[in-house]
């Protein structure tokens, strides 16, 4: 499997398995280069792929596929997929959409994917970090799936990931000198205190070490402006503080091309930027764009 993109087609209850398949048909990819990990009840109900690529079969009932609904039989076999694809190792996962609360209902208390990834790949300390990508445009979280009031960063924290963060850009994208953009905490990176202290007590003395490394990174900008000319700028990733502050601006402008990328770890994940789409579930009304370009980040 060391040479093939695994490829799990998310809650089975869920437009997983039909952006699969549609992204799979465009995309044409030799069957060599690609398996599924899934269950072939669960993709035949939703659609019919064009070429014979191997199914790493997760067991599941055709009785249990009811589009639309949150099950714990989904979110165990969503769960199982991912499991799955781990301990296989091949060259890259992409990972359809999964629903954090089916998980939960099936006993996996993890906040999403990523966690489950670090859980099952990561050793020798490394971490899972977000990273979303719409071609030049990214954005790294500092912090992932968390309610707002537990947003928590700290001057050890920056750091390592910022310098994780470089060292990717290095070995994996080729950039040997990247330059970040940073975002800063509070609206207007906290005026001098006055909107807040964040700026001054942590991300100020983690930039000031991370140059003294040799990044270049800017001091905490407003994340009101920062994003406005990302076109014209020549930063190579913005680095935002929590989730809707870095996502709103890179989904508004890539909409469904912007690719969930999680790196640290010795397989790289892609899934597309979306969610399951429990509405439109079983109804072949679904969008493969985000699907397709998860493939080909890693193709």
């Amino acid at each position: 499997m060391k040479d093939k993109i695994l490829i799990t087609t998310g809650d089975p209850n869920g437009i997983g398995a039909e952006i699969t398949v549609k992204a799979l048909n465009k995309l044409d990819l030799p069957v060599s280069d690609a398996a599924i990990v899934s269950n072939k009840a669960v993709i035949d109900f939703y659609g019919k792929l064009n070429k014979d690529y191997e199914i790493i079969e997760i067991p599941y009932e055709k009785n249990d596929i009811l589009p639309g609904k949150v099950t714990a039989q989904a979110g165990e076999f969503s769960f199982q997929a991912l499991k799955k694809a781990c301990e296989l190792k091949g060259r890259a996962i992409v990972t359809a959409p999964v629903a954090k609360n089916a998980l939960h209902l099936a006993g996996h208390n993890f906040n999403g994917q990523t966690e489950i990834l670090q859980k099952y790949l990561a050793h020798d300390g490394q971490l899972a970090e977000m990273l979303f990508v719409a071609g030049n445009f990214r954005v790294l979280l500092l912090t992932r799936h968390c309610a707002l009031k537990d947003v928590k960063l700290t001057k050890d924290m920056v750091i390592e990931k910022v310098t994780n963060l470089r060292e990717f850009f290095v070995e994996k994208l080729g950039i040997k000198e990247p330059k970040f953009a940073l975002c800063g905490f509070n609206p207007h990176s906290g005026e001098d205190g006055i909107l807040g202290t964040e700026e001054i007590e942590i991300l100020r003395p983690a930039v000031e070490i991370l140059r003294g490394r040799g990044i270049d990174i800017t001091d905490p900008l407003p994340a009101d402006t920062l994003f406005v000319n990302y076109f014209k700028d020549s930063y190579d990733c913005y680095i935002a503080n929590y989730h809707d502050q870095g996502l709103i601006p890179i989904k508004t402008v890539a909409g469904s091309k912007t690719v969930n990328m999680t790196i640290g770890l010795d397989v790289i994940r892609t899934s597309p930027g979306h969610g399951t789409a429990f509405d439109i579930a079983g109804k072949n009304l679904a969008d493969e764009t985000g699907m397709v370009e998860a493939i080909k980040a890693v193709y």
